[in-house]
């Protein structure tokens, strides 16, 4: 489904698997003449179990074929292990194309903590990335940053937002390695680096040993995008988007009922 030479193309919003939605759920604020479509690997999910050549090579095809069938005006990418690996072969393969990251924001991160100690909680692929260390490296030396990748937080996020119930103890392992005590400091920071987590917010506030600022790029995501679509303030939102595509071709009912609590027909 394409645009008509009288609409506005509409923005995609590609993530492994629902936790994009945080990014979507900004990003219709602030272009809310835009129509939306909303793909989810869900058949490639998770991400951070692949073979890094197997998983560029999955991405990039099925970028052919997305913006061959949708014609979008933006691509957003709502997945830090996504974007920081194929970003770049992205843009390359594309050049037609405006694609707009999802990083890790230790930047903001490093201007706001108070304690210099900062905790950037990610899937294992995000944290083993060169792409998250030269982020270190360029804006965060002046801090102490621990890096910290999470092998189930993606899967019980999905589950989460599902409507499945989470044992504490669950989560907890795999957020308790966050929590760092030094010289007298404490961390204050702890940066959202899977568009997963910020579902589950609530969930780590209420674990957390102290109080910490759980920073969340969804917003920031969101007002890149906005910058870079045109503005048509007279525009009439299109009807025929505004829908989730899922690569198994099969979500499930808890899925389908959340794609409409979101606006977006499954």
């Amino acid at each position: 489904m394409t645009a008509t030479a009288n609409e506005l193309k509409p923005v995609l919003v590609f993530d492994s698997g629902i936790g994009g939605l945080t990014v979507l759920r900004e990003a219709r604020v602030l272009m809310p003449e835009r129509g939306f479509i909303y793909i989810a690997d869900d058949a490639g999910f998770p991400y951070g179990g692949w073979e890094e050549r197997a998983l560029k090579e999955r991405i990039v095809d099925l970028f052919a074929k997305l913006l061959a069938q949708y014609d979008p005006e933006v691509c957003i990418i709502a997945c830090n292990t996504a974007f920081t690996l194929v970003g770049a072969d992205l843009r390359a393969a594309f050049p037609q194309m405006t694609f707009v990251g999802t990083v890790p924001a230790i930047k903001p991160a490093a201007e706001r903590t108070r304690s210099g100690l900062v905790s950037v909680l990610a899937t294992p692929g995000t944290v083993k990335r060169a792409y998250t260390r030269d982020l270190i490296q360029s804006f965060a030396t002046q801090c102490h940053v621990r890096l910290v990748g999470s092998e189930n937080l993606a899967r019980l996020a999905e589950a989460y937002i599902r409507g499945d119930a989470i044992a504490d103890e669950a989560v907890m392992t795999e957020i308790d390695q966050c929590f760092v005590e030094m010289d007298g400091r404490k961390t204050d920071i702890v940066v959202l680096a899977c568009t997963h987590y910020p579902f589950m917010a609530n969930i780590f506030r209420r674990l957390a040993p102290w109080p910490v600022d759980w920073l969340d790029p969804a917003e920031a995501i969101a007002r890149r995008a906005r910058s870079l679509v045109p503005q048509a303030t007279d525009a009439v939102h299109p009807d025929n988007f505004d829908f989730a595509v899922f690569t198994s071709g099969a979500p499930d009912f808890p899925t389908r009922r959340l794609m409409q609590g979101f606006g977006l027909k499954a």
